[in-house]
């Protein structure tokens, strides 16, 4: 390891052969929302929601059903302690024009520093506006950062520590980036001390508990006003009794002085929050144990209760406890301490509830006996929005019960309190926000929140909020082989324990698969059978020499007969031309046809369709698109577009017409018509809402009228966006050349569109998708003064060269021939006129297969399937000026297509591996995850592969009798416990493994058999017995009656009846049917396989009691098992001369608990709770156990695994992951202490609760990623190289090995990335400091997958100014060093496309 200030040292150990080099990807963030604000942030019309959430900011909508929608989630690189809005517009101000009619987020971080975020549209997440400096970094408990209070008003900032000092901030009401004028802290940094009792008091302030400002009314405003402070101080006082007591502090501005005017002290009850009544300017709710008191401030020198509140009467609780019964009830286990520490430290919480509960949520790893809690308190409330007059409050008590306050007073009846009786009854909510339409937020730590809806008749639950922390453990599978890993984990505690099936992406839900028989698909559209349908009414499916139409609805019936389209050839494209006309694009021609009434009810009343037909002459059709009333075709050698129309010639009867015949330079590669009637219909989703930058409309390319207007891809290659209008002919609007090369300089292959669409959300702008599976973003230039009759007309220009804005882009040409044949001839345009050169604004790759688009629905701004090496969901409304896609939860798939029917409005009909499956899209979940409630605290999850089932461990169970912990065997289809064991009475179990002894498969099982913790606050363990069970698996047959199968059978055109079974309805969360519903690997008779597992029945082999708690077990060598009781560790196994029989021929002790056990091969690693992980090796001859080699630090172990012989990963409860290895030492040549050596770390910021090994390639065969590299380390395409791990809090962190090369190449990339103010910590951290915390100084550090996504989230200017930035050096100075882009692009998209 580097000597520490050794900068050579370090860059030699990075570079040494041996060492380890790891990029590390947040794939999941944590989902426990610790802090809930709202406010106007994307614009002054928007009503947005910023749930904080420890390492993360997520703004989120509700929609005006009731359902939250994430806008944005954005990790800020450090530990965000409390946070608020600031009204920054209230008065009028003249900020920056980035901050302009919008609030600013106000946040505490450990960071040190007070930060002012704003929303940017532009880059479609927070940036930081200003930081003031309050502190060092870190989380001192006498340092400011640790609470927040705003003013109702927007002018004053408050800022607390845990305990002794307060900091008041004046706002700016001027323009710039000024925003703090000044600060006064209390007590003074310097100057004289108060006299008499008050001195006493600064010096033993206390802790700070809460809080908030005393409003004031507009006229004290305008004078000169000093803000008073109520704050609530808690001290503890001899004997263990609590006091606290309500200050009230007046800042002087002019003076810069703070002092205490007030106190108010009543020892009836134990107070926990005050809260500001902004209807009542200086009264303000003190909230306390059993009750809740009205203060009247209104002269704060002389404070005091108005009304009381008795909380024990809305519960009916008869008595509550005293203060000094609560606090003695805080004396608990040492281990427990430990718990309610760490769940302070990870996630800054205040400690006032808990301390008077005596429980934290986040202790699960304690199973000692429940302490007598303090009932009666308002644990959480909310004041209603957009009331000024008279809002009402919605609050919570730790019973769970909801109730409305509302408080009034006038001078002549005195207050008036009235609230409501119990309106809705859950778990104590952690957070309730009321938001705009009568929706309140209400969010527990340890389950689902709720979005409520306040209604007249009372609260009504509307939709869930998914929240799966904690999650204790997960088992990471490839369920049915679809090529994408899915987790299942065990999530929750008791009572809201569950089972949750983790995806990443976008959440699909599949209703119906069809068996592998449609072989040879090459292309699928929906249409209508009239424009104003809701609904599609055709699936057309077009084979390399057939085509089928199908009826869509409650079943999919063959009408290609009745419809007319002609059966024996491919089609090409279809659409609806007119109200119940169909068109068909063949090769040989356009096909216009009436279907008729048999199939569809409103078709022609005759026997047979009604259709006509037309063809080029001598020419064969390339490919073709339909819009409403016009037919674009292009043919190939010679290369012609032609505009196509109909007319009516008698009843149901019509002729096909050619209006215009253009010829071409180069052929067309794709062609699309946009479907919109026009702009006015677009309605903006509250997703969207504050994305459209009103200023720049104004500066939309003219000369674009929907529905008049396609975009073409052409080979030559380039898109080109034309105009056509009946008896004028077409007219080229604008034009992008695609002209890409890669960091050699040479041209990339492949660059030929395969589809393009225009798209309209805040601007126009169009996508392409390349058949190297490239995809390209083209954008009009900012200002554009082209008014329509400047656009030259395209039946005569002339070939001509211009420069494109863009960098990437070459000279343009466009692609039409001088000469034109056709209807209508156009004059000669002046001379030098040029279409408008379109910039290519963003370039990703997203796979090496061609790229189709396939929108959602017909609407500029509907969102888009791309479909390549697998399904991505483009959300066009993101990312102003970027490429914004997610990966969706289903396998690859050639084609696709959207469905909307009654009973599936949001249906997708993807083709995948020869077979038809209907699915519906979920996008607007905020969490790919399914959820089975099993009840209890479900603590360990094993996937059993040969019965396709999960073994669950859980505890809390109420059985009864004082059984309390059991195994179920759980179907992972619909969630139902097949099977389970219950353990003896007080008897708990503590961990489990699948292995095979010999050749027999068996679970293995560690419980506890004593009460009380099982470690001591030292580390050792304590003296109390566990049992290692040995369970035989006795499989039984379960058929899961819920999987979908297909009652079709395949025949002739004539016969063939519906691909699906009936539709009956669709699978919702709650229901058993869900995302992962039956595959195309699952049988039944008739070729659509039915899901089958077998229930496994836990039968006892053999049992052991061992002196101490079992909490680990592993497998060793498949004859061995190894298990750890308290500190010692013993090897278990089967004799050869009787394999009848367990026996144990070795142990060995270490100084602390054992926490995990983990092996590869024969090397075995053990996470000891204070020395952190030891290396051992077991001598079988000898039968005994040697270590080997010792961690180098202390360390509080939470999981660790081994990647090889000589290198292993180990977590700790401080959130820190750390590689260790062993390579550079002989076994015959090491010290017995401290030998490990640490190959790099990170810092993740949660506790990670378990670490897997698994496989996650991102490297395309037969395409190196760096020119001229070569991959030395046989372990990077190794699939145990990669780790897994996840958190406490929800997070899931993927750990990808990479070579030498590639982490210096994005090493160099983080390094300016860290320091760009575009891309730089939000909170205005340090990320070398944050992510090296609890790191020795000179060990290397992980890569950043967080950080260096955000590469990819910028245009292609500002990645090339990034690249060619000067890179910062750790003494200060800086190097000039440009770095390839194409180069940097390439590592980085592989990456994300392989983590999502």
């Amino acid at each position: 390891m580097a000597i520490a200030g050794d900068e050579s040292g370090s860059h030699s150990h990075r570079q040494s052969e041996g060492a380890l080099h790891y990029l590390a990807k947040c794939v999941l963030k944590g989902s426990v929302v610790l802090q809930a604000v709202h406010g106007h942030m994307r614009s002054p019309s928007s009503f947005d929601v910023i749930f904080g959430k420890e390492t993360s900011i997520e703004l989120v909508v509700v929609s005006e059903d009731g359902v939250v929608q994430s806008v944005c989630e954005q990790t800020v690189f450090g530990t965000i302690k409390d946070l608020a809005v600031l009204r920054w517009n209230a008065n009028c101000r003249a900020p920056i024009l980035q901050t302009y009619g919008k609030d600013l987020l106000v946040v505490l971080s450990d960071s040190g520093k007070l930060s002012f975020l704003s929303f940017s549209i532009e880059m479609h997440r927070f940036f930081p506006v200003a930081h003031s400096q309050l502190s060092e970094p870190g989380n001192s408990r006498y340092q400011l950062g640790r609470m927040l209070a705003v003013d109702s008003l927007g002018s004053f900032v408050a800022v607390a520590a845990y305990e002794g000092q307060i900091a008041l901030f004046s706002v700016s009401k001027s323009a710039g980036k000024k925003i703090v004028n000044e600060k006064v802290l209390y007590p003074p940094e310097e100057g004289e001390p108060e006299m008499g009792m008050e001195l006493e008091r600064l010096n033993v302030f206390g802790a700070i508990w809460s809080m908030c400002f005393i409003s004031y009314d507009s006229a004290q405003s305008r004078g000169c006003y000093s803000p008073v402070l109520a704050v609530l101080r808690h001290r503890q006082r001899r004997r263990g009794h609590c006091h606290n007591e309500l200050l009230f502090l007046e800042f002087n501005i002019k003076k810069l002085e703070a002092h205490i005017i007030s106190c108010f002290s009543q020892h009836a009850a134990l107070a926990l929050s005050v809260v500001d009544v902004p209807h009542l300017p200086g009264f303000a709710l003190l909230f306390r144990m059993g009750d809740a008191i009205l203060v009247d401030a209104r002269n704060p020198e002389l404070p005091h209760s108005l009304h009381r509140i008795n909380l024990t009467i809305l519960t009916g609780v008869t008595e509550r406890k005293t203060t000094d019964e609560c606090s003695g009830a805080l004396e608990v286990d040492d281990e427990r301490s430990f718990n309610v520490a760490a769940s302070a430290l990870l996630e800054l919480r205040d400690s006032a509830i808990d301390d008077v509960k005596g429980e934290d949520p986040m202790s699960i790893d304690d199973e000692s006996s429940k302490i007598p809690t303090c009932s009666g308190f308002i644990c959480s409330w909310s004041w209603e929005p957009c009331n000024s007059t008279n809002p009402k409050l919605i609050f919570s008590l730790d019973t769970g019960e909801l109730y409305i306050l509302e408080v009034s007073y006038n001078d002549e009846h005195g207050v008036k309190v009235n609230f409501t009786d119990c309106l809705y009854q859950n778990l104590a909510f952690k957070t309730l926000l009321w938001v705009k339409g009568g929706f309140v937020v209400a969010l527990l730590e340890i389950g689902d929140g709720l979005v409520i809806k306040v209604e007249d008749s009372g609260l009504v639950s509307r939709s869930p909020i998914q929240n799966i922390a904690p999650m204790l453990d997960v088992a990471i599978v490839d369920y049915h082989n679809e090529k994408q890993d899915q987790i299942f984990a065990c999530c929750g505690v008791h009572p809201e324990g569950s089972l949750r099936i983790i995806r990443n992406g976008v959440s699909v839900e599949k209703l119906l698969s069809t068996a592998s028989v449609y072989e040879g698909v090459t292309g699928t559209w929906t249409t209508h059978m009239f424009q104003g349908d809701s609904y599609h009414s055709f699936l057309v499916l077009s084979f390399v020499e057939e085509t089928r139409v199908l009826s869509v609805g409650l079943s999919f019936t063959d009408v290609t007969d009745a419809v007319g389209f002609q059966t024996d050839t491919c089609t090409l494209g279809c659409g609806l031309l007119e109200d119940g006309v169909l068109v068909q694009i063949c090769r040989k021609g356009v096909r216009l046809c009436s279907p008729t009434k048999a199939a569809h009810p409103e078709g022609v009343p005759l026997s047979h369709p009604v259709c006509t037909s037309w063809s080029p002459e001598n020419l064969t059709v390339n490919l073709g698109a339909v819009g409403h009333g016009l037919i674009i075709v292009a043919t190939s050698n010679p290369c012609f577009l032609y505009m196509l129309s109909a007319r009516s010639s008698s009843p149901y009867c019509y002729e096909i017409y050619e209006i215009q015949r253009l010829g071409l330079q180069a052929e067309v590669s794709c062609i699309s018509i946009p479907q919109e009637d026009g702009l006015e219909h677009v309605t903006t989703p509250d997703s969207v809402i504050g994305s459209v930058d009103e200023g720049q409309i104004a500066g939309f390319p003219s000369g674009i009228e929907i529905g008049k207007t396609c975009v073409i891809g052409t080979h030559k290659p380039s898109v080109e966006l034309v105009s056509f209008v009946p008896n004028e002919g077409f007219r080229l609007l604008a034009i992008g050349a695609i002209s890409l090369t890669n960091t050699m300089g040479s041209s990339i292959s492949g660059c030929i569109p395969q589809d393009v669409r225009l798209v309209y959300v805040d601007r126009y702008y169009i996508l392409s998708g390349l058949r190297n599976g490239m995809l390209l973003r083209f954008e009009w230039p900012v200002i554009s003064s082209t008014n329509p009759s400047e656009l030259p007309n395209l039946s005569s220009l002339l070939p001509c060269t211009g420069t494109s804005d863009s960098p990437l882009s070459k000279s343009t040409v466009p692609i039409f021939y001088e000469q034109c044949i056709g209807v209508n001839m156009m004059e000669r345009p002046a001379e030098n006129s040029l279409p408008i050169q379109l910039q290519l604004i963003a370039v990703r790759r997203i796979g090496v297969s061609p790229v189709i688009l396939v929108p959602l629905c017909e609407s500029l701004h509907a969102d888009i399937i791309a479909l390549s090496d697998r399904p991505w969901l483009l959300q066009t409304a993101r990312h102003s000026q970027r490429i914004a896609y997610t990966s969706i939860s289903f396998q690859p798939a050639t084609h696709a297509t959207p469905v909307c029917l009654d009973d599936c409005p949001s249906g997708v009909l993807f083709v995948a591996e020869n077979s038809l499956h209907l699915v519906e899209m979920v996008h607007t979940k905020r969490l790919n995850v399914q959820k089975f409630g099993l009840g209890g605290t479900p603590r360990r999850v094993l996937y059993h592969s040969e019965s396709r089932t999960l073994q669950v461990l859980r505890t809390d169970c109420n059985y009864g009798s004082g059984i309390s912990s059991d195994i179920c065997c759980v179907d992972p289809l619909s969630g139902s416990v097949l099977s389970g064991f219950k353990f003896d009475p007080g008897e708990t179990a503590k961990c489990m493994q699948l292995m095979k002894l010999r050749n027999e498969q068996v679970l293995v099982v560690g419980t506890s058999i004593s009460s009380g913790p099982a470690i001591m606050p030292n580390g050792e363990a304590e003296s109390i017995r566990g049992r290692l069970i040995v369970f035989g698996l006795d499989h039984m047959q379960h058929s899961d009656s819920s999987s979908l199968a297909s009652d079709s059978k395949l025949g002739s055109s004539s016969q063939l009846s519906s691909p699906f079974r009936e539709i009956v309805g669709y699978a919702t969360e709650q229901l058993s049917c869900s995302s992962i519903c039956s595959s195309p690997d699952d049988a039944s008779g008739d070729g659509v396989k039915l899901e089958e597992c077998e229930a496994c029945n836990l039968r006892v082999k053999w049992s052991f009691t061992l002196p101490g708690v079992v909490l680990a077990i592993c497998p060793y060598l498949d004859r061995y098992i190894l298990v750890s009781a308290g500190n010692n560790l013993f090897v278990y196994g089967i004799l050869n001369e009787n394999p009848q029989r367990l026996r144990r021929f070795t142990s060995a002790r270490t100084r602390f608990t054992i926490t995990c056990i983990t092996a590869h091969l024969n090397r075995i690693a053990v996470g000891d709770c204070r020395d952190g992980l030891l290396f051992y090796s077991y001598q079988e001859d000898l039968r005994k156990l040697e270590q080997l080699y010792c961690d180098p630090v202390q360390r509080i172990v939470a999981d660790c695994s081994l990647l090889d012989l000589d290198t292993g990963v180990v977590s700790d409860r401080r959130g820190n992951i750390c590689f260790l290895s062993c390579a550079n030492y002989s076994e015959d040549n090491v010290s017995p202490e401290r030998n490990l050596t640490i190959s790099c770390s990170y810092y993740v910021g949660e506790t990670i609760s378990s670490i897997r090994k698994g496989s996650f390639s991102y490297r395309n065969s037969g395409d190196g990623i760096l020119k001229g590299s070569r991959i030395i380390d046989p372990l990077l395409d190794c699939a145990d190289s990669h780790i897994v791990a996840s958190t406490l809090l929800g997070s899931v962190v993927i750990f990808i090995r990479i070579s030498r090369e590639e982490y210096d190449l994005l090493d160099a990339v983080q390094a300016r990335l860290a320091v760009h103010p575009l891309t730089a910590p939000i909170l205005g951290n340090n990320h070398d400091d944050f992510r090296g915390r609890g790191s020795p100084v000179g060990v290397p550090k992980i890569l950043d997958g967080d950080m260096l996504a955000q590469f990819l989230e910028l245009t292609s200017l500002q990645q090339k100014a990034i690249l060619a930035s000067e890179m910062p050096n750790p003494v200060g100075t800086s190097s000039k060093c440009s770095l390839p882009v194409d180069q940097v692009l390439r590592l980085l998209e592989r990456i994300h496309n392989a983590l999502n």
